[in-house]
Formats: structure tokens, sequence, C-alpha cells
């Protein structure tokens, strides 16, 4: 349900990095919490800067609203366009499909900040 290899923030963002480009989504607990997702907004366009804490969209579910907050600062090397057409994505296949940004790590030490999935765990009771 949570993969190992992913590092992951309290906000119940997960994160995949590969050098210093980092893949970004929501987990599948913000998935079943907020139920089905129907509609997506993902601000910051290729090239944009996003800085940690700040936020970098919403997601809207029959449930509620709820703002994304990056875990990480750096530049946006590709959004995925897909989540715009069926934000259902996400609820589906959290990790693989329902990614939702790309960016250049502007320091790849702040990914020492973010919890492996046991601490990730913990934080959900």
């Amino acid at each position: 349900m949570y993969p190992e290899d992913l590092k992951y923030k309290d906000t119940h963002i997960w994160i995949s990095a590969d050098g210093d480009i980092a893949t970004i989504g929501i987990t599948n607990y913000a998935a079943e919490q907020l139920g089905e997702i129907i509609y997506l907004d993902i601000a910051p366009q290729v090239g944009d800067e996003i800085a940690t804490d700040e936020g970098f969209g919403s997601i809207e579910s029959v449930k509620s609203i709820s703002d994304l907050i990056s875990p990480i600062s750096g530049t946006v090397t590709e959004v995925n366009e897909g989540l715009m057409d069926d934000p259902t994505i996400v609820n589906n296949d959290p990790y693989k499909e329902g990614w939702m940004l790309k960016v250049k790590l502007s320091d790849v030490n702040e990914l020492d900040d973010l919890l492996d999935v046991s601490g990730y765990k913990e934080t959900l009771g």
C-alpha cells in the first residue's frame, strides 16, 4: 500500500527521486480519505519554481477540497496533464499513473528531511 522506495511528507505527499529529478504525488491514504477525486488543479507549469511547504495546487473530491503542498524545492520539468482530463487516475493508481509533477531539485539534501515509509506510517496513527 505504501511503497518502500519512496520518501513521504506528513501532508500525505510522496516523492520518488532519480538523481536530481523528483516525481511527486499523493499517497494512497490521501486518495482514500478524499474519496472520488473530481477535479485537480496543478498551478505550476514547466519551468516554474516551486518551494518546500508552499502550495502547488489543489485537489477536489466529492467530500472536500485540499491544498497540495510541495515537499521539496525546484524547477518543474513536467506536469501530468492526463490528470486534468481524468483526475480519478489518482484514486486508481496514486503511485504510478497518478503522479502529479516532476521537479529538478534545487537541493537534493532536502530529501533527507522527508520520512521513510515506516516514519510515514507512524503519522497515520
